[in-house]
């Protein structure tokens, strides 16, 4: 490849490949761990990851531009994923004490008990798809990897 007017930077069509190959698998496993949650729990992945930050968080709540940005979501994105969540009973929205414009997003007990139900699949799936195809060396390395292109 050759370095176009926006940058100097070169990549070979071997560092090209690495790129594709990254992209591929990543969205192959996502799909797969979706597939999963949807076929045993009717869950999109997205509420998964939505339900396990909640359960994360401080008193089971976050703000909601906090949790867009954890969940990579727009905040009108998460927004309507929110909205749905609540029409299921698996999320509440609470009125920020401080702020009357702000909102939370509370995981309620009901979706506290569909996280449980759904967490063995999901874990079961990371194991499959990623982590038990390596070893413990292999899986230190890898780890050591992606931390250098974390921002």
């Amino acid at each position: 490849m050759t370095a176009s007017k926006d940058t100097d930077q070169w990549v070979t069509p071997e560092q090209f490949e690495v790129w594709r190959q990254f992209i591929k698998v990543q969205a192959r496993v996502l799909r797969r761990l979706e597939a999963d949650l949807l076929d045993r729990h009717n869950m999109p992945l997205a509420w998964y990851d939505v339900l396990v930050r909640l359960l994360e968080a401080d008193h089971r709540r976050l703000r909601m531009s906090e949790l867009a940005e954890r969940v990579m979501l727009s905040p009108s994105g998460l927004t309507r994923l929110v909205d749905r969540m609540v029409d299921e009973g698996l999320v509440a929205r609470s009125p920020a004490e401080r702020d009357g414009r702000g909102f939370y997003a509370v995981l309620t007990d009901v979706g506290y008990e569909r996280l449980r139900e759904a967490s063995g699949t999901h874990l079961r799936g990371i194991h499959e798809y990623v982590v038990g195809r390596f070893d413990e060396e292999e899986l230190a390395t890898l780890a050591s990897l992606l931390r250098r292109i974390e921002p």
